[in-house]
């Protein structure tokens, strides 16, 4: 199972020097990692901070960089903050069950995703 993603932010972290950093590796995240964030006293404060703690753990690489933290999540341009939301959201998501079914028409093998819902 494949446990860390690489990536290339759209626009870039611009460092000090004004040197753009756009490689960077992230790792699947724990539970640990969620709740840990939650108890940061910056989420405590603002709740709104809780995305920037949690990539911060889980982004572990960015080119160029020594580490990557929370404090360079926050000074990331905006599109690639929802980039790199959205590949979390991605590499962290379970898949939906699929079941192997045969086409009665064509005898081909289709996978076809099973829907759960609660009725009540």
């Amino acid at each position: 199972m494949e446990t860390v993603f690489e990536f290339t932010l759209p626009k870039g972290y611009m460092d000090g020097n004004g040197e753009l950093h756009k490689r960077g590796k992230m790792r699947l995240a724990t539970a640990a990692d969620e709740i840990s964030a939650t108890r940061d006293p910056r989420v405590l404060s603002n709740p709104s901070y809780l995305t920037i703690v949690v990539l911060g753990k889980v982004v572990t690489e960015i080119e160029g960089l020594p580490t990557v933290s929370a404090n360079i999540i926050e000074r990331l341009f905006t599109a690639d903050l929802a980039f790199l939301q959205d590949m979390y959201q991605r590499i962290n998501d379970v898949e939906p069950p699929v079941l192997q079914a045969v086409c009665p028409k064509c005898g081909e093998v289709v996978e076809v995703p099973i829907n759960f819902t609660v009725e009540g």
